[in-house]
Order: C-alpha cells, then sequence, then structure tokens
C-alpha cells in the first residue's frame, strides 16, 4: 500500500534533495513532492533522478516519478509501413535546436484551453533557460518554410528525457521522435523517456519498464559524457532549403 504522503520541497534551496522516487504515491501514480521552484538546479537534479514537474499552472508546482514508466530503446522505434514511405519520401526537412521556443510554444498552444494544461509561461520559461544552457533540446519538422511538427526534451549526459511534442500536419510528431531516436543511437543514448504510456506511444514501440530498473538505467546513462552545446544532426536527414525556408 502507498504511503499516504507528499514531501513539500523549499522554494527558497534550490539545490535542495529530492526525497527518494521509490517513495512516490501508487495513486495518482508517481507523485512525490510538490513546491520547490524550476530553477535549471532543481530541474536538473530532477531529472537526474528520474523526476519530473507536472502541474496545472495556477497549483503549485508538482513532481512525478510513475511506476512503471514508459520509454523507448532509441533503436527499436516501431515505423509502420505508412511512416516507412512518409519517411523515404522525404517531403519534409528536420533540424535540432534550430527554433526552441518555437516548438514549446507550439506544444503548449495546441493544449490552450484543454482542462489540465500544464505548459504555462512559467513551465515555458524554465525550459528555455534549460536550454540556453545546452540542457533542453528541440527537435524540429519543417515543410515549405513552416513549422509542422516536433518535440522538445532534456538531456543529461546520454539520457534524453522526451517532455512533449505537436503536430500541425499528419505524422509530424512521428517524423520528429524517428529522427531523434536514430540520432540518440547514433550517438549511444540508449533510452528515450516518455513518462507515461499512450495509445500512441505503443504504437511507436514504447515499452514499460518497472521503476527501480528505469532509474538504474538513469543512472548509468548520465554518467556518460553526452553532446555538448546547441545539437545538430550528423546522420543523413532530409534538409532540403526549400523546406527549411533558408
Amino acid at each position: 500500500m502507498s504511503r499516504l504522503r507528499v514531501y513539500w520541497l523549499d522554494p527558497n534551496t534550490p539545490d535542495g534533495a529530492f526525497p527518494d522516487p521509490e517513495l512516490a504515491l501508487d495513486e495518482p501514480n508517481g507523485l512525490l513532492a510538490m513546491g520547490g521552484d524550476l530553477s535549471p538546479q532543481r530541474l536538473r537534479r530532477a531529472y537526474a533522478q528520474g523526476i519530473f514537474p507536472w502541474y496545472n499552472p495556477d497549483e503549485s508546482i508538482l513532481w512525478w516519478c510513475p511506476n512503471p514508466r514508459t520509454v523507448f530503446e532509441t533503436d527499436a522505434v516501431h515505423v509502420s509501413r505508412r511512416l516507412k514511405r512518409t519517411l523515404a519520401k522525404a517531403d519534409y526537412a528536420v533540424t535540432l535546436d534550430e527554433d526552441f521556443n518555437s516548438v514549446i510554444s507550439s506544444c503548449a498552444g495546441l493544449r490552450a484551453g484543454n482542462p489540465g494544461t500544464w505548459l504555462g509561461p512559467e513551465m515555458r520559461a524554465a525550459y528555455a533557460k534549460l536550454h540556453a544552457l545546452g540542457n533542453a533540446h528541440s527537435v524540429e519538422v519543417w515543410r515549405e518554410g513552416a513549422l509542422i511538427g516536433g518535440l522538445y526534451g532534456v538531456a543529461l549526459g546520454r539520457m534524453f528525457f522526451g517532455e512533449s511534442m505537436f503536430s500541425r500536419e499528419s505524422d509530424a510528431s512521428k517524423i520528429a521522435l524517428v529522427w531523434l531516436a536514430r540520432q540518440l543511437h547514433a550517438w549511444g543514448f540508449p533510452l528515450l523517456d516518455g513518462q507515461v504510456g499512450s495509445e500512441h506511444l505503443y504504437r511507436m514501440g514504447a515499452i514499460d519498464l518497472p521503476r527501480s530498473k528505469f532509474l538504474k538505467r538513469v543512472r548509468q546513462a548520465i554518467d556518460k559524457p553526452g553532446p555538448s552545446g546547441p545539437w545538430q544532426f550528423d546522420i543523413e536527414v532530409p534538409a532540403a532549403p526549400h523546406h527549411l525556408g533558408r
């Protein structure tokens, strides 16, 4: 039976320790702590322990580490026959860290007005700071100069924690996910965290790991150095100039 306890984090101590993620509640699944702040120090410490923030803009900050954890093995993203044709047609361009702010704004905008929307101004500003420090990254998918899809997340060492994705055209977020996974695999990243399962993620090949196994793999991955600075693809990707609008 889960302990009916949620830990309080002091917002004045951004370097303060998080409780053991294994103490998170069973219901709601993964709720561990509340309070604190969204400083880069706090966020990096959280992700290093497999913890992420998720809350409504008018509420206290809530911190989560669900069990099980939904992840992709970076070499095992499922590509359907239809998506394979779309990827091969290459009627698009894909970039890394080209327009982080537009990606995160698009992820938030598609949820505007929906109950439980969580990407408020405070969250967007926090991840923008992490992006400036080289810990948050975006994938952009372009067609005829327009941003049609993408995703963003947080990287520590060789671990990538996916946060949100969006599509304005069919399959655009899937395109972003596939090319990101291929690049991460080329860089030696074993996992791409998807946080909580959905039919969409499972259809793309996501699997569930017990929290203890997930946390062990996170510790192993973040101890290995990852690429520094703004990210760029070093595998061959669709990049036709007319799609990029350059």
